[in-house]
């Protein structure tokens, strides 16, 4: 028989995702046969699955954590925003078309519900543990009725609910209370206790407030899960991007903060190192002190493309890099980079036709095809910086809506330009290594030798994660909730 625990949140980025990848981890190390599940994402961040399926990107480290290969039922539903209150729906990883907020809520979503079922059903097959992670809020009274992510799932499985709040955000407790009101009494049923998470200073002083949240709901305060600084563990969505710059480092790299920018964690690998300044720019003078300035991906390349214009981010760029500082693109980037980008089919825009920035020799056209697939390089031999980059067996993924003339190659490069599809290209230890020292060469830095791993340095954040966890929860009545 299958057990079922679902965390949800008083509100978006509390920290269920987080959670949801501890308990993956400490039900693994029990030797449980667990599995993550997140009925919807809507998230610009997402990953390829060895099958070539699209899925969020939270679900990857949640299974990750649980010693498992990421599969599309984990994450069935992925809503990507296209602008203009509209998302590219992906259904079991392939897009069925892009639907207005009002079109999908009203009328698909519970179709959608379907697949959802699908998904929860074949991987009820397989495990004996599931950890549920919901969106947002299950108590946003206008959305409830067709909502698949949140309580939906809780009463088609009976599954037990954790009410999660956020303590750093200020007005935890009234957010617990005013969203079990909200609940219908059937849901605030399912609801079998709370969790605070991100709590700062003396537990202590703290434990007035949880009597008074027990006395108040009747539900049960699992625990008070400290603020943990550093997670090293990839974020669903843009929300956390403040957390993610580094300072101190002699390499400053530049990311600039497109309005659609996908695929942030390219970056988190390039941020973790100890020289490395990395930090991402919403104004173009932010561009003066860089040394590298990455263009990342994007969900709709061609209207970030005008924005640059509009902003000035397009003119700064090209001035720095005719100055020599480094431009990097990594797949929507890559594109812009180049000399043209054809949209005949209209797919991202009104614009069937766009000058790119014309610092790669490439063109792109947009086709009503997508490319989700995961790639590994063999090897790459390039020229950059006045300096040669040779790497071997790089593994990444693309996740891309164009076509450009690449004559085969995966990486082009020009002077102190180059560009890519592959996400996830930092990753690899040896040729982020080499990218920074071309760098360090450059500004007449000693080149370093890398020491770091990056896969083992994220089993170690797993590790540390559910330690803490653990140690703050009283696992033994989640145990008897679960059961």
């Amino acid at each position: 028989m299958t057990r079922y625990l679902m965390f949800q949140g008083t509100s978006s980025h509390v920290g269920k995702s987080i959670l949801t990848t501890a308990l993956c981890r400490i039900f693994f190390r029990e030797g449980r046969r667990v599995a993550p599940f997140k009925a919807q994402n809507m998230a610009l961040n997402s990953f390829v699955t060895a099958d070539g399926l699209e899925m969020g990107r939270a679900q990857v480290a949640q299974a990750e954590a649980a010693n498992l290969a990421p599969r599309v039922e984990m994450n069935p539903v992925l809503l990507k925003p296209t602008g203009n209150a509209t998302s590219q729906v992906i259904i079991n990883g392939r897009a069925v078309g892009v639907m207005s907020a009002a079109a999908y809520h009203q009328g698909y979503s519970l179709k959608a519900f379907d697949a959802v079922k699908a998904a929860l059903q074949k991987l009820s097959a397989e495990f004996d543990t599931i950890i549920i992670e919901g969106a947002g809020s299950p108590a946003e009274v206008n959305l409830k009725s067709n909502d698949i992510v949140n309580m939906r799932v809780a009463k088609y499985l009976n599954a037990p609910v954790i009410l999660v709040a956020d303590i750093d955000r200020g007005g935890c407790l009234a957010s617990i209370v005013g969203t079990l009101e909200l609940l219908d009494d059937d849901e605030r049923e399912l609801v079998k206790g709370l969790v605070i998470n991100k709590f700062r200073g003396d537990v202590n002083l703290f434990l007035p407030a949880v009597d008074f949240l027990e006395r108040k709901t009747g539900k049960p305060v699992l625990g008070v899960v400290p603020f943990i600084d550093k997670l090293g563990i990839d974020d669903e969505d843009s929300v956390s991007l403040d957390d993610k710059i580094s300072s101190g480092g002699e390499v400053s790299i530049a990311v600039i903060r497109l309005g659609k920018l996908s695929n942030f964690t390219d970056f988190d690998s390039l941020a973790g190192e100890a020289d490395v300044n990395l930090f991402y720019a919403t104004n173009p003078d932010e561009l003066d002190a860089a040394d590298v300035i990455i263009l990342p991906g994007s969900k709709n390349t061609s209207e970030d493309l005008l924005a640059l214009r509009a902003n000035r981010f397009a003119e700064k760029i090209l001035r720095r890099a005719s100055d020599g500082a480094a431009v990097v693109g990594i797949c929507g980037g890559f594109q812009m980079l180049g000399e043209k980008i054809f949209d005949p089919l209209k797919t991202e825009s009104n614009h069937t036709e766009l000058d790119g920035l014309k610092l790669l020799p490439i063109e792109t056209t947009f086709t009503a095809e997508k490319f989700t697939r995961q790639v590994t390089l063999t090897e790459v031999d390039f020229n950059f910086l006045n300096s040669r980059i040779i790497s071997k067996d790089l593994d990444g993924y693309e996740i891309h809506a164009g076509e450009s003339n690449l004559r085969g190659e995966k990486i082009i490069a020009a002077g102190n330009v180059f560009g890519t599809y592959v996400h996830g290209i930092f990753d690899n230890d040896d040729f982020r290594r080499q990218f920074l020292n071309t760098v360090r060469l450059k500004k007449n830095l000693e080149p370093l030798t890398s020491t770091r791993n990056v896969r083992a340095e994220k089993q170690k954040n797993y590790e540390r994660l559910a330690r803490i966890v653990r140690d703050n929860l009283n696992m033994n009545l989640l145990r008897e909730i679960m059961e």
